[in-house]
């Protein structure tokens, strides 16, 4: 019996581990939307830069896991757009926009709560599986 509870305690430790990271993951996903129509403060200054989480395996209970490590900036060039009565519009009339597309943060958002649904499905299941082998040990 002790062996089950282990492999049942690993499993949810796991699970445990991927919904942290993809809770992480979401949060730096509703900061990029909340900022991807932002401008720079200043004159030609760079505006929001789009943020992407950094996954890397961690040892959870003697088996793999996963979490967050980092948040990096996303270097691809920011959008122009030609409005030179903008505060940020710099000396030729452009003011750059975030390199933030809602589309994809929309569809990584999706991703990550399907992730995080599916991890918590892992946890019920394990918890239900430990339950009913709890029950026929009982009898």
């Amino acid at each position: 019996m002790p062996q089950i509870k282990s492999q049942s305690m690993t499993t949810m430790a796991i699970a445990a581990s991927a919904l942290k990271a993809q809770q992480g993951r979401m949060r730096v996903i509703a900061e990029n939307l909340a900022n991807a129509n932002s401008t720079a403060r200043t004159a030609g200054g760079d505006p929001y830069r789009r943020q992407v989480p950094v996954f890397q395996p961690v040892k959870v209970q003697g088996a793999e896991g996963v979490r967050m490590t980092r948040v990096d900036p996303d270097q691809k060039d920011f959008k122009t757009e030609y409005d030179p009565g903008n505060p940020a519009a710099d000396a030729k009339g452009y003011v750059k926009l975030p390199n933030v597309d809602s589309l994809v943060e929309a569809l990584d958002m999706k991703e990550a709560q399907r992730a995080y649904e599916a991890n918590l499905n892992v946890i019920e299941t394990a918890r239900a599986m430990e339950s009913r082998t709890l029950d026929l040990l009982r009898k």
